[in-house]
């Protein structure tokens, strides 16, 4: 039977965990552009990730209680965190060169921007959706989310799995990298104490948001998995990561490794 720690090992040995935008981002620093382009399509993503929907309902209705309280937590946690990343994008976007923004913290000015930017170098891939500015890949990794909206018990196990893969690669890669690319790089001159920054400080460190969140799903899922769901949760596991791959890949061939000319 696959065990928690089977999965936790998959997780850190699938591609997406060492994927390396986070590193060619930090190598070298895009444009205010290609900055906006790349906010906008993590932070779609970042925002489908949130919302419980139906999840920790549909939790209680197959007898996972304790479960329920502990994604409850992490949606609790997650709570207002969708203006506090435009800020930091729009931050970060501001120290590429010339600042675009004068307020930072007038979020729809600045998703609206990030969009903008979208539309203009990533609108010729295939499958490029131009009312929502969301490339094919990026939609296809928020769908995995969507599923938090039903109830059925097939997929609210499968959607357990989906949250023990989110909260690692948040926790041990995605945060990291932004870290890496955002500060630690140099490139924008900005730190963990600059208010605009906030997102990040809350989320980076061993006393941040995503080592709770981490610890949380995986007593979540340890508590539950046996022979009768553990294919389900695996399931849910690959998922994300196959998703959230197939993201990276494309921000990072068409915005980082080559880049992309503006859509005529």
């Amino acid at each position: 039977m696959t065990t928690t720690d089977t999965l936790i090992d998959r997780i850190k040995t699938h591609r997406v965990f060492h994927h390396p935008l986070y590193d060619h981002w930090a190598a070298r620093p895009p444009s205010a552009e290609v900055s906006g382009a790349l906010f906008h399509q993590v932070q779609s993503f970042c925002a489908s990730t949130r919302p419980g929907g139906e999840f920790p309902t549909a939790l209680r209705g197959i007898g996972w209680d304790e479960q329920a309280v502990l994604i409850e937590e992490i949606v609790d946690s997650e709570s207002g965190h969708g203006p506090e990343l435009a800020t930091m994008a729009g931050h970060i976007v501001n120290r590429t060169g010339t600042p675009v923004f004068d307020d930072v913290y007038d979020t729809e000015r600045v998703e609206a921007w990030l969009k903008t930017s979208s539309d203009r170098l990533l609108a010729a891939l295939p499958g490029y959706d131009r009312e929502t500015g969301l490339t094919a890949q990026a939609t296809a990794a928020i769908s995995v989310f969507k599923r938090r909206f039903a109830s059925d018990a097939d997929t609210t196990v499968r959607n357990l799995g989906t949250a023990l893969a989110l909260e690692i690669i948040s926790n041990q890669s995605l945060i990291p990298g932004e870290k890496r690319a955002l500060i630690d790089s140099g490139h924008y001159k900005t730190d963990l104490e600059e208010p605009e920054m906030h997102y990040m400080a809350e989320h980076w460190g061993d006393c941040g948001a995503e080592q709770q969140h981490e610890a949380n799903v995986i007593q979540a899922v340890s508590t539950v998995m046996d022979a009768s769901n553990s294919d389900q949760i695996a399931q849910g596991v690959e998922d994300f990561l196959e998703s959230l791959c197939a993201l990276w890949d494309v921000l990072d061939a068409a915005l980082l490794s080559s880049g992309l000319q503006p859509a005529e």
